[in-house]
């Protein structure tokens, strides 16, 4: 039972369990002693959204808290997927294609992404995982070291400037007590494996995190090969009571992973695991498309950060800086004939990015009139830049054979740089709760064209983007258990730096920089309440009015334009609910009903391949209906079970919504843990089977993909299991 439900240390309202093969956890569970159990906490305490300590049932906005030590404990610790499944509003879309990232999505923003995303502010102890563009890779996340994840959805996404359609905020867990050593080790199917190492303590104010892993999979699909290196490092200095300094560094290497690329329809009915067969290609039996062009890529991610926080009385004051590299080179399924066009970039995409920023932060409490009064001011300065090149993947001497650098077709510098200074406030009185943020954006883009030859010219320019954006909420604390609140703001979201890339009527002209932001409107309604000691429900009602949406207008030769369309709208509404039935059973539900559609008329495509869009036409990657739930036994102190479902709608896959639209899907999962401890020894086993049934289903799309390759299947059933052990000196 819960000791209280209202006031509870930071934590989450979010459960998962612990990781060896089947048939070792009879025997495991038989043996299970001394196991801790942590108690369901319902009133996590975040920060995202405020920037000060509160606890989330205050809030006037949506914001949720996943516990990461429960998800570690019984899942693989590769994709943040694995966390995020149950958090209303938001869609997370496996692509199992390591490649390409996740495609998350927030109340729709963040849908159209190709690759990676975007909509969507990522960021991890602090300090930025998106660029000041927009883009950002979940896969830079370290889930092993994590100790929570918090999602932020709805108006006071806003505070956090461009891009934040939505705002995803990761915290690695922070030093104690003696030191300890661990070590895991899982398998399953599609050639999966995972090897994690670490190390961690605390002594006289210093303390240490240290994390390594691998990742290898032949995956589920064909060509979709993957080896993840990961390296995570933090330190944490208290000189005394009223400072504090983290140290955070972190690395990711994906060396030629493969990326089995979409499939058409006919493919998917077919069989779900092949590629696109190259009608082109004169080999027989014909290769498919990702096995002709051998497309793939490499990453090689590099950064390191450090904030500081000193209390001043009643003052904190809180400040960061960060810096990094990132290097990509991309092989893509890119025709011999649209890159002999005098303009294209090439088949092959080769960037070196360094980026860093600085920030500051003054927090201030203070007695105002019946109430006290928080008051927040700060600024953001990020910048990245970009040495990106391109070639053609085919060999002048061999244009037959793909997959290899070839002539430079591209050679440029792209330098985005953004200043954001805010100021937030909240007035906490007695039966109100008021809140206020106010940001303005300024965000630069750059281009520097080295590659200028005969019938390419020079594409350099710049452009830049300001827009202040205020956010205003007010709670109602109609009793005790009962809360009640209202929230509005304004966004901004600039194209990002691909989509600024090309324009013109055959995909390869310069810069697009004709494209504007596109801005919204955003209201929300919700209630937050406490039933009894053991449950809580949380309800929501959004709408979002976006201006200048940007879409996809063409894709051909491997290249896509994006455009302005009118206006678009949102409305929806989430639910969810967290209870503790008895000692030994919980459950968890979320759904989420959401209506988007443009709102007006536009024309996508060029003459005279023109596609009219009416007015009422679905926006393309956001399901209408999305549910998680899951219900979980505890007989004994150590050993868990659990079942979880997962539901989506149809998708559509592209503006006109004439395409066949991915269909809806229902998955169940099974997890099964357990936990001992002996001395100063801690083992952990895990067993997981997803898609328990087996069910074929197309767990992500590429929207609007020029040659309908629309379709990312996802896995039929697969099965895992590992065993994590550690020692406490």
């Amino acid at each position: 039972m819960f000791a209280s439900t209202r006031k509870s240390p930071a934590s989450s309202p979010r459960t998962r369990l612990r990781p060896l093969p089947l048939a070792l956890l009879a025997c495991v569970g038989a043996s299970a002693v001394g196991a801790a159990e942590p108690a369901p906490i319902l009133n996590p305490v975040v920060v995202t959204g405020s920037r000060v300590e509160a606890e989330s049932f205050d809030l006037p906005f949506s914001v949720d808290a996943v516990d990461m030590q429960a998800v570690q404990a019984s899942n693989l610790g590769v994709n943040a997927s694995e966390a995020l499944a149950g958090v209303p509003g938001l869609v997370v879309q496996n692509r199992q294609n390591y490649a390409q990232d996740l495609q998350i999505s927030v109340r729709g923003f963040g849908s159209r992404a190709a690759f990676g995303v975007r909509g969507v502010k990522l960021i991890a102890d602090g300090i930025p995982a998106s660029t000041p563009d927009g883009q950002g890779q979940a896969a830079t996340f370290n889930l092993d070291t994590a100790e929570r994840i918090e999602v932020m959805r709805g108006p006071f996404s806003t505070v956090y400037g461009n891009h934040a359609g939505g705002v995803i905020q990761l915290f690695s867990r922070d030093p104690k007590g003696a030191p300890t050593l661990r070590g895991g080790v899982l398998g399953g199917s599609w050639g999966t494996t995972k090897v994690d190492i670490g190390a961690e303590g605390e002594k006289n104010g210093v303390g240490y995190v240290v994390d390594a892993s691998r990742f290898d999979t032949d995956g589920y699909r064909d060509h979709s090969a993957a080896t993840r290196d990961q390296l995570f490092g933090k330190l944490l200095f208290r000189p005394d009571q009223d400072s504090k300094l983290t140290l955070v560094a972190n690395a990711l290497r994906q060396d030629d992973t493969d990326d089995p690329l979409g499939i058409r329809w006919e493919t998917y009915k077919d069989d779900p695991r092949d590629g696109e067969i190259d009608q082109t290609d004169t080999q027989t039996p014909k290769r498919t498309v990702a096995e002709r062009y051998d497309t793939r890529k490499s990453i090689d991610h590099r950064q390191g950060g450090a904030t500081y926080e000193r209390r001043f009385g009643a003052g904190r004051l809180q400040l960061s800086a960060y810096a990094g590299e990132r290097s990509v080179i991309q092989y893509q399924a890119i025709p011999r004939g649209p890159q002999l066009a005098p303009r294209h970039s090439g088949g092959v995409i080769d960037f070196d990015r360094s980026f860093h920023g600085l920030g500051a932060r003054w927090i201030h409490t203070l007695a105002a009139g019946p109430g006290d009064l928080t008051l927040t001011g700060g600024i953001d300065y990020d910048r990245s830049e970009d040495a990106r090149k391109g070639y053609q993947n085919f060999l002048a001497s061999n244009p037959n054979v793909f997959g290899v650098k070839g002539a430079l077709r591209r050679d440029e510098t792209d330098t985005v740089t953004s200043v954001d200074p805010y100021v937030q406030a909240s007035w906490k009185l007695d039966k109100w709760t008021l809140q206020a943020g106010l940001r303005h954006s300024d965000v630069k883009f750059e281009v520097d064209d080295k590659y200028i030859v005969t019938n390419n010219p020079d594409d350099s320019g710049d452009i830049r983007y300001r827009k202040t954006t205020p956010a205003l909420g007010i709670v109602y604390h109609l009793s005790p258990v009962v809360n009640l609140y209202a929230s509005a703001a304004r966004g901004f979201e600039t194209p990002t730096l691909t989509e600024l890339s090309y324009s013109g009527t055959s995909s390869t002209d310069g810069f697009n920089f004709g494209l504007k932001p596109a801005t919204s409107k955003q209201y929300e309604l919700g209630a937050k309440a406490f039933v009894g000691e053991n449950t809580r429900v949380n309800v929501a009602v959004f709408e979002i009015r976006t201006k200048d949406e940007l879409v996809v207008d063409t894709a051909a030769g491997g290249r896509t334009v994006f455009k302005n369309a009118g206006s678009t709208l949102r409305q929806g509404i989430e639910f969810a609910a967290d209870t503790e039935f008895s000692r030994n059973w919980r459950g968890r539900l979320s759904v989420t009903q959401l209506h988007a559609i443009y709102n007006e008329d536009f024309i996508t495509g060029r003459s005279p391949n023109e596609k009219l869009v009416k007015d009422g036409k679905r926006i393309p990657g956001i399901p209408a209906l999305s549910a998680y739930a899951e219900l979980e036994w505890k007989p004994r102190a150590g050993l868990a079970s659990a079942v979880e479902v997962l539901h989506r709608s149809k998708i559509y896959v592209e503006d006109t919504n004439v395409e066949r639209a991915a269909p809806g899907y229902t998955l169940a999962n099974l997890r099964l843990t357990a936990e001992q401890r002996s001395g100063n020894w801690t083992f952990q086993e895990m067993v997981r089977v997803d898609n328990l049934f087996d069910k074929e289903h197309v767990a992500s799309v590429i929207v609007g993909d020029g040659n309908k390759r629309f379709y990312e299947p996802g896995p039929t059933r697969s099965v895992y299991a590992g065993i994590k052990t550690s020692y406490r000196f």
